[in-house]
């Protein structure tokens, strides 16, 4: 087989999602071509979407010293090198992207992130980001602002971009940014105005779904969920926002799609075995999960709020507590999945009988934090894994799951229709599309989770 025939096998292993497949193909390729940045950095890439993150600095250092010029090239290794934790080198790795290619979005947003979430400060993230001088940048300073609860700055500054130039992007955030201030008629008119700019795109659509329901016009927000749900029956938040139609229109269809107890299930794990009780396992899980807790405060764009939350997926990682977590999962999501039964309705119609996990982090919130409401559009089943809980807890809803309030705003607004207590050691499982946070709690105590999405396999 020829060098090219084999980045060619490997590259439609990444697309199919085999990245260990397509790992083993691109370090065959990099063999059979030795002098070839672009092998070593394709390896780099996908070693980097396994967690491997050792082996993907060293392959993307390799297709650096080989010639690569590709600000691609320094971003994977910058990526790689903040999974490693070497994070002042992942900082300076970033610069070099942005040096080459002065609005390279994705770079600067990275950057960013590292930064916001090393100090939790904003000028401190904002360094590198002049979206004056680059207007492409505009975005990132706007998702850094509303992370760091300035709607009314982040406004400001989408209002400049979007005199500049029309943006559809720049549009939903600013929708985004005028629903966070209570400001119903410009969220419409701005996620129209991303609508009419991208008459085809899903995200648009939603966004005005969601301002007609901060409007307090429900009927139309229901009709034209619908209409999005036809074209894409599985995204979760489609679903999440029809339910809420339905609900302020007091529809049974909200029963039947938010309310069947089936749907949600909470359940301990045993032991897994060389660990004498699960007490003893839930130590050592904590102590590994705190470890990966360096951070000061959340990612950009995520629910959670006082907190920090790891940047690796963990079901692929490769640490025996982890693997040991994983494996003693299996049964209550199979347990739950047993629970489901059979139907049409959008949780039970895409059962097969197995799952695969897309994605699993942790997340460590600290006294008086919490989880904004939200959904995960891409998921399927969605799960809280509690590790180490505060004393707190015992006081409702201090620190509980909170299910039904939407995360986007509403007329009138929405109180949650359910609340589950946090266990150590117990899996809560319920539908990605149902809204779902948690309250904030009090005490020196910190909350300290495992979650995950799975999707059927």
């Amino acid at each position: 087989m020829t060098a090219s025939a084999t980045m060619e096998q490997a590259r439609r292993a990444k697309v199919a999602g085999d990245l260990r497949t397509a790992a083993t193909l691109y370090a065959r390729a990099v063999a059979e071509r030795p002098q070839s940045a672009v092998a070593e950095h394709n390896l780099a890439s996908t070693l980097g979407d396994l967690g491997e993150f050792a082996g993907a600095v060293e392959a993307s250092a390799r297709a650096l010293a080989k010639g690569s010029t590709a600000p691609e090239t320094w971003l994977v290794h910058a990526r790689a090198l903040q999974g490693t934790g070497d994070l002042d080198a992942a900082e300076a790795a970033f610069l070099s992207a942005i040096a080459m290619r002065a609005d390279y979005v994705a770079a600067h947003r990275d950057l960013a992130q590292l930064r916001w979430m090393r100090t939790a400060d904003v000028g401190a993230a904002l360094a590198a980001v002049d979206a004056d001088r680059v207007p492409a940048l505009a975005s990132v300073e706007a998702v850094v602002l509303m992370s760091a609860g300035e709607p009314a700055r982040a406004a400001a500054v989408l209002d400049r971009a979007i005199a500049r130039t029309a943006d559809a992007g720049l549009h939903l955030l600013a929708a985004n940014a005028r629903a966070a201030l209570g400001e119903a008629e410009g969220q419409l008119a701005h996620a129209t105005a991303a609508l009419r700019l991208a008459p085809s795109s899903a995200e648009a659509a939603k966004a005005v779904v969601e301002a007609l329901l901060h409007e307090g016009r429900p009927s139309e927000a229901a009709t034209l969920a619908m209409r999005i749900s036809t074209a894409a029956p599985d995204d979760q938040g489609v679903i999440a926002l029809l339910a809420t139609a339905w609900r302020l229109l007091g529809d049974p269809r909200h029963a039947a799609l938010c309310d069947d107890p089936a749907l949600v299930s909470a359940r301990r794990i045993d032991a897994p075995p060389g660990w004498p009780s699960l007490a003893a396992f839930l130590d050592d899980l904590a102590e590994t999960l705190r470890a990966r807790h360096a951070w000061r405060t959340h990612p950009l764009g995520q629910s959670l709020r006082q907190g920090s939350q790891t940047q690796e997926d963990l079901s692929k990682v490769d640490h025996p507590v982890l693997r040991a977590l994983f494996a003693a999962l299996d049964a209550p999501i199979r347990a739950h999945l047993a629970q489901l039964g059979t139907g049409v309705d959008p949780v039970r119609r895409r059962k097969t009988g197995g799952y695969r996990f897309a994605g699993a982090w942790s997340v460590l919130l600290r006294p008086g934090g919490y989880h904004t409401d939200h959904v995960h559009p891409r998921g399927w089943l969605s799960s809280a894994f509690y590790v180490d809980l505060p004393a707190s807890v015992a006081e409702q809803p201090q620190g509980w799951l909170a299910f039904g309030r939407p995360g986007v705003p509403t007329r009138p607004a929405l109180s949650p229709t359910r609340h589950v207590r946090p266990v150590p050691g117990q899996l809560v499982l319920f539908p990605s599309y149902l809204w779902h946070g948690t309250e904030p709690f009090s005490g020196d105590a910190p909350r300290l989770t495992v979650a995950f999405d799975l999707i059927p396999g």
